[in-house]
């Protein structure tokens, strides 16, 4: 079973938590991973892109010159790909970019993620995160202490104070138990995480 450092926010270790085998301690799955991430960059797309093909432009329904005689290519229509401000030849339409993976899957990525933090020492458990007000300096500071770089904070429910205060920090980005996903977990460097969040995963994901 492993087990990390509880620390507080102002970097100095406090405790020690066991972290449940069957969420923080699997086998990482690379392949569950990759099919993760795929999913989720697909799902960002909107797919409302659309391109007028030769049959939607406006204009050309007559002949432009006659079908011999002129020395020219025979032509149907001034609307056609090769003509400027003719059709777009296989012009993109609107198309759903989702893809779906059993909940099997999305499960063993998760837990790959996560258990992947734990082998490289990159998941940070802390005793508590609550900011007294809304300033970034104090979550900046909070960073400096833990030594952190790109970071995810995961907390339970919504703490307003710690959003507002992280939001204009770059490489910095706050979610719930409920919200986190492969892609971002993958991304950030570290994954720091309340002992409380710690607790609800645990309940939900294992």
């Amino acid at each position: 079973m492993p087990s990390v450092p509880i620390k507080n926010i102002k970097g100095e270790t406090v405790g020690e938590m066991e972290l449940a085998e069957a969420l923080f301690g699997v086998d990482v799955n690379q392949h569950a991973l990759h099919m993760a991430v795929v999913q989720y960059l697909a799902n960002q797309r909107q797919g409302t892109k659309s391109t007028k093909t030769r049959s939607e432009v406006r204009g050309g329904g007559r002949k432009p010159w006659r079908q011999k005689g002129t020395g020219r290519a025979r032509q149907g229509t001034i609307r056609a790909p090769h003509f400027v401000g003719g059709g777009v030849v296989f012009a993109p339409k609107p198309r759903d970019f989702s893809i779906r993976l059993n909940k099997k899957q999305k499960r063993l990525a998760l837990k790959s993620a996560l258990s992947d933090k734990v082998n490289q020492g990159k998941l940070v458990v802390l005793e508590s995160l609550d900011l007294p007000e809304i300033k970034t300096k104090a979550m900046v500071e909070v960073c400096e202490k833990l030594e952190l770089g790109k970071s995810l904070f995961v907390m339970t429910g919504s703490n307003k104070n710690v959003i507002l205060s992280a939001r204009n920090i770059p490489n910095v980005k706050t979610a719930a138990v409920n919200t986190i996903n492969v892609y971002d977990i993958l991304k950030y460097d570290n994954f720091v995480v309340t002992k409380e969040a710690v607790e609800e995963m645990q309940e939900v994901y294992a």
